[in-house]
């Protein structure tokens, strides 16, 4: 029978759920299982994305309205270890070659005074980027910014055309629950502020218009 650590992540707001299963995770051994209690599906998701990208199973349901489960198992996958070894290929050589310069956009507007030449700005902000010679690694969109990658935004097309040269664009999950926009994304995925912080710590160079 396994040991479950058992991880009580009921109204912790985004990242605390995933610290708190991480930690908990490294106390995973063959016999254990890690049994996380959250109140929202965002949270959900980033914990199945967690594991898997660990090479953990990972199953979750919903226990009742406004409470749900994760389980993480032990079984790690010994090829999902090799597949990443492997994503490393010429054009990753390529991309590299930019460092790791990261863009933050934390509003659907530019600068102070009027919004409607704000949202002329924020426009013209991503067309630019996206005419750029050496191109961002990562564009990160949360609070008021996650507007700009959902459906009805000036920027789809342009930020499409930086995804499809290998930007990656990321919005924050719990900013989409908050407008009312997860189920609106067009471009890019949903992320969470753990990796928010990790990839702007990170960053060589940060750009926020």
């Amino acid at each position: 029978m396994s040991n479950r650590i058992t991880v009580n992540a009921m109204g912790d707001t985004c990242p605390i759920p995933l610290i708190k299963t991480k930690k908990a995770m490294a106390e995973l051994k063959e016999d254990t299982e890690v049994f996380v209690l959250v109140d929202n599906e965002i949270a959900v998701q980033n914990l199945n994305k967690l594991a898997k990208s660990m090479g953990f199973s990972a199953i979750s349901s919903k226990i009742s309205e406004g409470k749900l489960s994760v389980m993480i198992g032990f079984k790690y996958d010994e090829n999902i270890k090799l597949d990443n070894e492997n994503d490393f290929d010429v054009e990753d050589c390529t991309m590299d070659k930019r460092g790791n310069k990261v863009v933050v956009i934390n509003s659907s507007t530019m600068g102070e005074g009027s919004e409607e030449l704000g949202k002329i700005l924020i426009k013209g902000f991503i067309y630019a980027i996206s005419q750029q010679e050496t191109l961002p690694k990562t564009m990160l969109f949360y609070n008021g910014g996650a507007k700009l990658t959902c459906e009805g935004s000036d920027s789809i097309d342009d930020l499409k055309t930086l995804e499809a040269e290998g930007v990656e664009i990321l919005t924050c999950g719990t900013c989409l629950n908050y407008y009312g926009l997860s189920e609106k994304l067009q471009v890019g995925g949903v992320t969470n502020m753990y990796v928010i912080a990790e990839k702007m710590s990170d960053a060589s160079l940060l750009i926020k218009p």
